[in-house]
């Protein structure tokens, strides 16, 4: 892939083109590791805090939506692809709205939350770093931000385990996913530094572990506003 390509707007291309075959990915539980392993560990989480209202930030067709809704949490999702959004609003569950991520403020948005989830939502650079800062302004005051991805030691792969982008890539997906979005793989390191230095008070790590590989499946952040 080109470099020039590895950027903020080229994963938002990428995830256009694929909302479709996403969307049916989904519904059809065809991603082992979200079946067995992520859906639940990231409900677990968001439940364990006891939250009556929820921002889904990047909640394309709104499972999870859906899922805390089942569990009597009103919930608000947000998703810069209006393609997915349409889904997330068919499907129902929750109050759905296309936005991009340097939309969300509380100015721009008119919400105020108990806690605001990101669920294998955050895989750009310049668009996490704002939106670290961004949601402080939609919660409540003792907020909880929920943050979901993929676990650094593992996705590093054999590839140096240092900061930086990486070509994405749709192995073990069908056929109908084109035009892998790029990601900004962050060390531990990193991902604690982007917490503790915009003014989070990481309170938990988690790291859901894949029973048949017996390996994390991801890593699960919860932290409070200080």
């Amino acid at each position: 892939m080109n470099r020039e390509l590895l950027s903020d707007a080229e994963i938002i291309e990428a995830w256009h083109a694929n909302a479709a075959p996403w969307t049916k990915a989904v519904r059809d539980g065809d991603i082992e590791s979200r079946r067995l392993v992520t859906d639940r560990a990231v409900v677990d989480a968001i439940v364990s805090n006891t939250p009556r209202s929820v921002l889904d930030v990047g909640c394309g067709e709104g499972w999870l939506a859906r899922a805390l809704s089942a569990r009597g949490i009103s919930v608000i999702g947000v998703d810069v692809v209006p393609a997915l959004i349409e889904q997330a609003q068919k499907a129902g569950g929750g109050e759905f709205r296309v936005a991009a991520y340097e939309e969300l403020s509380s100015r721009k948005l008119h919400v105020l939350v108990d806690l605001v989830v990101c669920n294998f939502s955050l895989i750009g650079n310049e668009s996490v770093d704002d939106l670290f800062v961004a949601v402080k302004s939609l919660l409540h005051p003792g907020g909880t931000l929920v943050v979901q991805t993929l676990h650094p030691l593992i996705a590093c792969g054999n590839q140096p385990y240092v900061d930086g982008w990486r070509p994405g890539s749709w192995a073990g997906f069908s056929g109908d996913f084109v035009r892998p979005a790029p990601w900004y793989f962050r060390t531990l390191e990193s991902w604690v530094r982007l917490f503790t230095a915009n003014g989070w008070h990481l309170e938990e790590i988690r790291e859901p572990m894949h029973p048949n590989t017996g390996k994390p499946a991801s890593i699960l952040f919860i932290a409070h506003m200080l």
